[in-house]
């Protein structure tokens, strides 16, 4: 596989305590790569590490097949970053802040600033000061700046940070632009599963600084089948029933009165009677979604990830 980045074990320590830690991260190219966790997983810490912003105490970054050792044009003017909150100048319009970008970078293009307006949606807002726009439409104008120079990767650190459903939804569809219509390989931190869901292709799940699962989203739709919960009041005689009597091989035992059914080809009202003709009570038997916060929440444990 053709890999944008590669990280082998990565680590940032601070004194006795790891931010991140050994940190093996996999993004290919042409792919939206949704990095989940926490806030203080070790996401901003991980992107920071990746952007040369910090120097990792310890392990490997590899950018486009190559080593990174140092900082350099050639490496990082093919990458576009938007981490954390973006710095305009209030008092100026979108274009205005581009084309000072522009004259610092050295961009000749004239038409360079008005592509990257047009891309992000706010080629229309041509007289409204910055100072004026929405939370939706600065973040839109940070990835803007992060695309003047139409890198190959995009690095996006919590892009979609408290805006409204309508500012999420416009940078959800910008970046499946990106990728699918400008071949854009894209890096998302998130803790919005959700929007994560909807977009990335593949997913790293980091839980206090380690990377506790990297899989493809198929992977995960596999593993999270939609399936029927069934609580009963004896597991051990239910098992042998659903194998023998009703043909029923595909679920999982969460507990001594939990289990999944993922077969769904099978009459439930007929679960139920021959259960309970074998005197085993049922206290639920209900059809669950399974979706990428059940998963999260099952690989880390604790609470909802918000």
């Amino acid at each position: 596989m053709d890999m944008v980045l590669q990280t082998i074990a990565l680590t940032k320590q601070y004194g006795t305590q790891y931010a991140v830690h050994n940190l093996d991260m996999n993004v290919e190219r042409g792919k939206i790569y949704g990095l989940l966790g926490r806030n203080g997983a070790g996401k901003t810490t991980t992107i920071r590490m990746i952007t040369a912003l910090l120097n990792p105490s310890y392990g490997e970054i590899y950018l486009f097949g190559e080593k990174l050792k140092k900082p350099t044009k050639q490496t990082f003017g093919r990458i576009g970053a938007l981490i954390e909150s973006p710095a305009f100048y209030e008092n100026l319009t979108a274009k205005e802040n581009l084309k000072i970008i522009a004259d610092l970078r050295g961009m000749q293009s004239k038409n360079s600033v008005e592509e990257v307006l047009k891309l992000v949606n706010l080629d229309k807002e041509t007289k409204k000061l910055v100072k004026q726009f929405s939370l939706g439409m600065k973040q839109r104008l940070g990835i803007a700046m992060a695309m003047m120079h139409n890198p190959e990767f995009l690095i996006l650190d919590e892009p979609t940070n408290g805006l409204d459903p309508i500012g999420i939804q416009q940078i959800r569809l910008l970046i499946q632009k990106l990728a699918e219509e400008n071949g854009v390989t894209v890096l998302i931190s998130s803790h919005i599963l959700n929007e994560i869901e909807q977009i990335a292709d593949m997913v790293g799940i980091i839980d206090k600084g380690i990377m506790v699962e990297e899989l493809t989203m198929e992977e995960i739709r596999h593993k999270n089948r939609h399936y029927v919960k069934l609580t009963v009041s004896n597991m051990k005689r239910t098992i042998p029933i659903l194998e023998k009597e009703l043909g029923i091989n595909d679920f999982e035992v969460l507990n001594d009165h939990e289990l999944k059914l993922f077969q769904f080809d099978c009459d439930l009202e007929n679960v139920n009677r021959i259960l309970v003709s074998n005197d085993i009570g049922i206290s639920e038997l209900s059809i669950k979604k399974g979706n990428l916060e059940e998963y999260f929440l099952k690989l880390t444990g604790g609470d909802s990830i918000g």
